[in-house]
């Protein structure tokens, strides 16, 4: 295998952002645990001066070359540069654009980063970051009528990433802590329109990332935060209430930021269908 140690050099070439680029490595890459990609991004790729320097440097340091370009001239450099130095190369798009061409028996319009187009979809996610922020940690609770998706739980359950993370699909996501103690808002008691879902976690994975927040703040004198009854009992409290407003929960702990909005995702989606089904 062409690798120094345990890495190798991995190459996005990309005439828009290189995102879909960066996923489907990533993707492919964590399936191989005891080797580690040093990642190359070269995005906005669209001149031959612009690909001169890629060239150069995927000479420079040989790998894997991963690609989605569109101006064929582009692509035709790029490839015969690879089979000159002996590296192997593939198009991300290519093959599913050829898979489409032939099903639908028309040709591509060859725009490129024709994905980030500014149309309705674009505002849609605008509009739900912004909805997101201002209703980020329980703020604006008399708004909260207005969301598509109220994430709820006890500190340190992921509320914040998740929300941010659905809002950039379009969902308008909330979030509001559950604190023992403290009464929830009475306008999650009288909700409508939108899907309220608890996420929780086990009381060691709780403590082990609270210990790690309070470390990064230099805080060493909140033992209550990080004590195990009190954690414990914060767990119970938010349990208690999900049975009392029926609310789906969701367990957190071995779930990364992504899975957990999948899930979230595929609640709404449930729910959506059973309402219309109504």
């Amino acid at each position: 295998m062409p690798t120094t140690g345990n890495y190798f050099h991995l190459h996005l070439v990309s005439d828009s952002t290189g995102e879909t680029l960066i996923t489907v490595a990533r993707a492919v890459a964590a399936q191989y645990a005891n080797v580690t990609p040093v990642e190359h991004v070269y995005p906005l790729v669209r001149s031959q001066k612009q690909l001169d320097r890629v060239l150069s440097e995927i000479e420079e340091a040989p790998g894997i070359v991963l690609f989605t370009l569109l101006e064929k001239d582009l692509v035709g450099r790029l490839e015969a540069k690879c089979r000159e130095i002996n590296v192997p190369s593939l198009s991300i798009i290519g093959p599913v654009m050829q898979l489409f061409q032939a099903y639908l028996g028309a040709p591509t319009t060859g725009r490129v980063g024709a994905q980030h187009t500014l149309n309705a979809e674009y505002f849609k996610r605008i509009d739900a970051l912004n909805y997101t922020m201002m209703h980020d940690d329980g703020q604006h609770v008399e708004g909260l009528e207005e969301a598509d998706v109220i994430l709820v739980g006890v500190s340190r359950t992921s509320k914040t990433p998740t929300s941010i993370y659905l809002a950039n699909r379009g969902i308008r996501a909330a979030n509001v802590p559950l604190v023992p103690g403290i009464p929830i808002p009475h306008q999650l008691e009288t909700l409508k329109k939108p899907l309220v879902v608890s996420l929780h976690a086990t009381p060691e994975r709780l403590i082990q990332v609270r210990q790690n927040r309070l470390l990064s703040m230099g805080d060493r004198d909140n033992d209550t935060y990080i004590d195990r009854q009190a954690v414990a009992d914060e767990v119970a409290f938010a349990r208690r209430l999900c049975a009392k407003f029926n609310w789906p929960q969701l367990d957190v702990t071995r779930r990364s930021i992504e899975e957990t909005a999948a899930a979230v995702l595929k609640l709404f989606t449930d729910r959506q269908r059973a309402r219309l089904a109504e």
